[in-house]
């Protein structure tokens, strides 16, 4: 037993029934339990020591779990032509009696088929945090299961570790993190995150058939196209109440999500590192392989309330920092594009300063010969044409301004056309013999190199060390083609993880050397995205679009797992690039305002009442930012073009912040009444624009007229309890 106490008085920790091999997992509001018997029947043989799913869900007892164990057992299927371990199993192998996805496939000499055996478990306690391992062998093949639970959150964490403990490699197929197994349901209702460049995370919903369905990655990164997060539900959740079981991967490379719908019903959810035809990976002799963390979360609070449990896990035990409130950002890329040099940064700087924005980051175009995307990639050295006294006047100037400094890297890609590529053109992903094909005139270095990852570190803390920044947007640009290591020839599939394994590491010792800067992962827009690179960036550049209507959709998908402390968003000018419409500054300001605040036009270019504005919108945003950054998110109208809002509540419920925006207005009909959410029932709240206080209660129960009319319309709120 080991248990304690939360602060609603569940026992939070890991029990285990010794006669049963039964252990429950116990969160503040959830359960999770799984059974290890000695053995179990199918189709009259004795399988020895299967790890059985039993029960997630609502708190349960351990009698309780020992009881719903032994009826699952007898209501399995007794068809001939199936399997009972099929949608029963914890983390499903490949052989033996099984015709479902496993989530380890392994080869070692002649065998193709695990029959493991139990050979350990142990539970541990660091204050409030428990962990359980339970480990099985097959030969020279050792898996590790671990689970994580803290008394502060309902997200349990669970990843695999495999070892090979013989003499010669083992091959693996498959090794996924974790097998999340859904109850029973009339209907299986499956939500996810897809897109495209500039239009990532869009949230999908569909019923699941018999059958899989699969998303991932195998462009090397976690990719615009998905994300590796998923929920299930019945199909009757809805934002604020319902059942709702969902998952995330903790991974910014290549993965897999495999949902799979079995004939006798039942769902499960198979989720790691790698793609269809990934591997075989060859574990040497001695050589144990981590899974990254896929994590799971059940809630009864619908969809709102997974986010909410979501954000708040990832605030408290992923990111780094999440305490600070992140600040106004002022970025020079859509000003100069790659033509920046000491006298346009410097003026726009003023510019920024003068609207108050915190911190000036330069974009591309001051390193190498970098004057276009052809060139310059990989020499991480100041153009001395562009800036002939080095970057130091810029920055001094920009502190002398009241402004941190930033500054622009995509350190993992090369040019053919630079200095580093002349030198080692055999640094680079590629195939022996065959043409090394670009995509934006780059190429992908092999950070999968030791030697690399070195090189590569030493150049951004020389960066780091030479220069006074605060603040590193580290891009990502171009997925992985050819992907190929010749030097490698024992294990060139390698590549997939260890380039990750790497850029974390890499990370991890830029941070630790230089803990004063804070980092941002950028990939193209939206395409590094995940609680992998969360737990190593302060912010994520959530999409190259920063159309403002477009962002609603993209910023509505993405927090359904990421929390607004994240999310950066940009001001930038209208017609963009990408659509011709014009939307008004205001609603250009509050759409970005739902996250971390930054402004990306051409401010030379800006008219004194558009300065003025940006100066009073940029103030408001200030007396409201911490509330939104770190406060708990109500999703009160999803992205639509009539009314659409999203609420801040902070964690004491004492105020709120409404950002409510107004597609188009139709037949001259007004916005219909916005009822908020979070709020302390009893207490009343004075709110922008209305006379009296009114109890949280009203706001619930019969809302807010709002003074929104015509098209791209949009107002902030900030509500203030002033007593009970």
């Amino acid at each position: 037993m080991n248990v304690q106490t939360s602060r609603g008085g569940e026992q939070v920790g890991i029990a285990y029934d010794e006669t049963h091999r039964v252990w429950l997992l116990r969160t503040p509001h959830s359960a999770y339990a799984v059974a290890c018997p000695s053995s179990v029947t199918v189709h009259h043989q004795e399988i020895p020591d299967p790890l059985l799913h039993v029960y997630w869900g609502e708190p349960v007892t351990l009698a309780d779990a020992v009881h719903i164990g032994t009826v699952k057992r007898q209501r399995w299927s007794r068809r001939g032509f199936e399997s009972p371990l099929d949608g029963a199993e914890e983390y499903p192998v490949r052989g033996g009696i099984r015709f479902g996805r496993a989530a380890l496939a392994a080869r070692f000499g002649a065998t193709r088929s695990i029959e493991w055996r139990l050979v350990g478990s142990n539970t541990t306690r660091d204050g409030d945090t428990h962990q359980l391992t339970v480990e099985f062998a097959d030969g020279p093949l050792h898996l590790a299961l671990h689970y994580r639970i803290r008394a502060d959150t309902d997200v349990i964490e669970r990843w695999a570790v495999v070892t090979n403990t013989g003499d010669t490699p083992i091959e693996l197929d498959r090794f996924d993190s974790a097998t999340w197994t859904v109850p029973e349901a009339d209907e299986y209702r499956l939500s996810h995150l897809s897109g495209r460049w500039s239009a990532e995370t869009q949230l999908r919903h569909q019923i699941l058939t018999d059958g899989e369905f699969v998303i991932g990655s195998r462009r090397g990164t976690t990719s615009h196209q998905a994300n590796p997060w998923y929920a299930i539900d019945d199909g009757s959740a809805t934002e604020e109440s319902g059942t709702v079981y969902s998952g995330a991967l903790a991974w910014s490379g290549v993965w897999q999500l495999a949902t799979q719908k079995l004939s006798h019903g039942g769902v499960q959810v198979l989720g790691g590192v790698g793609h269809d035809g990934f591997g075989p990976y060859r574990l040497a002799p001695g050589e144990s392989l981590t899974a990254p963390v896929f994590a799971g979360l059940y809630t009864a609070d619908g969809f709102g309330g997974a986010s909410r449990a979501w954000h708040a896990y990832q605030l408290r035990h992923v990111m780094p920092n999440p305490d600070a409130d992140r600040p106004v950002l002022y970025n020079s890329w859509e000003a100069t594009g790659f033509d920046v040099n000491e006298e346009n940064q410097k003026a726009l700087a003023a510019r920024a300063a003068s609207i108050g924005c915190e911190l000036f980051v330069m974009d591309d175009g001051w390193f190498g010969a970098r004057v276009d995307d052809h060139a310059g990639l990989g020499d991480w050295t100041v153009n001395p044409e562009r800036f002939p006294n080095g970057l130091a006047p810029l920055i001094d100037e920009v502190h002398r301004l009241g402004m941190d400094f930033g500054i622009w890297v995509e350190p993992e890609m090369v040019n053919p056309d630079s200095d580093l590529y002349r030198e080692h053109p055999d640094w680079v992903y590629h195939f022996a013999d065959r043409t090394r094909h670009t995509m934006r005139n780059q190429l992908v270095l092999n950070l999968a190199r030791p030697d690399v990852a070195d090189w590569l570190y030493d150049r951004i803390d020389a960066l780091l060390s030479d220069h006074d920044i605060q603040f590193v947007k580290w891009d990502m640009n171009r997925p992985f083609t050819e992907a190929g290591w010749p030097a490698e020839t024992d294990n060139p599939e390698r590549l997939w993880l260890d380039h990750v394994h790497n850029l974390y590491a890499v990370l991890d010792r830029l941070r630790a050397k230089h803990p004063g800067v804070a980092f941002e992962s950028c990939s193209g827009g939206g395409a590094r995205i995940d609680m992998g690179i969360l737990a190593r960036t302060d912010q994520v550049w959530t999409s190259d679009n920063t159309d403002a209507p477009d962002r609603l959709i993209i910023q509505h998908g993405y927090s359904q797992v990421y929390p607004a402390r994240a999310m950066s968003c940009w001001v930038t000018d209208v017609p963009n690039f990408l659509d011709p419409r014009t939307v008004p500054l205001r609603y250009r300001f509050h759409a970005a305002m739902a996250g971390v605040l930054g402004v990306g036009g051409d401010l030379s270019e800006w008219s004194d009442a558009d300065l003025a504005e940006a100066t009073d919108l940029i103030a408001e945003y200030k007396t409201v930012r911490t509330i939104v950054q770190h406060g708990q998110l109500y999703r009160l109208r999803p992205p639509s073009p009539g009314l659409s809002a999203v609420q801040y509540v902070a964690p004491d419920r004492s105020e709120a912040v409404v950002l409510a925006y107004l597609g188009a207005q139709r037949f001259g009909e007004r916005p219909p009444l916005l009822r908020l959410a979070g709020l302390d029932p009893h207490a009343r709240y004075r709110v922008d624009g209305v006379d009296d206080p009114l109890t949280g209660a009203a706001l619930h129960g019969f809302g807010l007229p709002l003074r929104l009319n015509g098209d791209y319309d949009s107002t902030l709120l900030h509500l203030t309890r002033v007593g009970d």
